[in-house]
């Protein structure tokens, strides 16, 4: 971030931190830890048709002050800026998502992600992608499974210069999303975000996503599908039947300040009925 100094005090806060303020390792694991347990992962903005602001100051006030979360660009520029107040070296980078996408269809360049550099050592970080968020930072090494507070993730060389990131679930490994280390600004991941937020095919654009982290667990929303992921493999699974449950939902359990009035909530009993006919 190169504007608007970030209020480190109210960030870590709103996170529950209360460690060194240091460029450490082991700063940057609690730091990955608590994010998204705390700033959930959503699309409302984009749900009731706004482009989510970049800026600093944007993203302070809404994930920060406003009790909002976010998608990957305000979460991972976020927590860019964070990283950067704390004296850590951040590149910011860009992936092709693979989760849930078939062999040989190519995606854009959607998803954002971080090369942070402590003590010395490579870093993978990344606080925003949605219901199989990293909950913490991955070495730069190929073939390496390695442990997180939730799944074992690993990193697989792909192409000639880059890397497909991988979660073991349920005994089998998945690809999340492939990337490189080229360097992006901020008005490299723009386009995107306009995109995501307005076209009609974006799935942002057609239901609410919501997701966040717990000891041993994941909260996962699509719109009126409520899922609870174990660690040990369980899954607890919930249709959501009023907008006003689903709206409770939002602020209990993923802990979100949710938007006044009656657009979101018009919206969102909208969603529920269409999930309902193909149910």
């Amino acid at each position: 971030m190169d504007a608007a100094p970030l209020d480190l005090d109210a960030y870590f806060g709103r996170i529950g931190y209360t460690g060194p303020a240091s460029a450490s390792l082991a700063t940057l694991a609690s730091l990955h830890e608590l994010h998204p347990a705390a700033i959930a992962f959503e699309n409302l903005a984009a749900f009731m048709g706004e482009a989510p602001a970049l800026d600093p100051a944007s993203l302070q006030a809404k994930l920060v002050r406003g009790g909002r979360g976010g998608w990957c660009f305000e979460q991972n520029l976020l927590f860019a800026g964070v990283l950067e107040s704390l004296g850590f070296r951040v590149r910011k980078l860009a992936a092709r998502v693979r989760w849930n996408v078939p062999e040989g269809v190519v995606t854009s360049r959607s998803h954002c992600l971080l090369h942070v550099e402590a003590q010395g050592e490579e870093r993978i970080v990344d606080v925003g992608f949605g219901g199989q968020v990293l909950t913490a930072p991955l070495r730069l090494a190929a073939d390496e499974e390695q442990a997180t507070p939730h799944e074992p993730f690993r990193l697989r060389r792909h192409g000639a210069d880059g890397w497909l990131m991988e979660a073991r679930l349920e005994g089998e490994w998945r690809a999340l999303y492939a990337f490189d280390l080229r360097e992006h600004e901020v008005v490299d991941y723009e386009i995107s975000n306009w995109y995501l937020a307005n076209h009609p095919d974006s799935h942002f654009v057609k239901g609410i996503v919501a997701a966040r982290t717990a000891p041993g667990l994941r909260h996962a929303l699509r719109s009126a599908r409520y899922a609870v992921h174990h660690a040990d493999g369980r899954t607890e699974r919930r249709f959501i039947e009023q907008a006003d449950e689903l709206l409770g939902l939002l602020e209990e359990v993923f802990g979100l300040r949710v938007p006044p009035g009656e657009v979101l909530r018009a919206k969102a009993a909208a969603a529920i009925e269409a999930e309902k006919v193909s149910r």
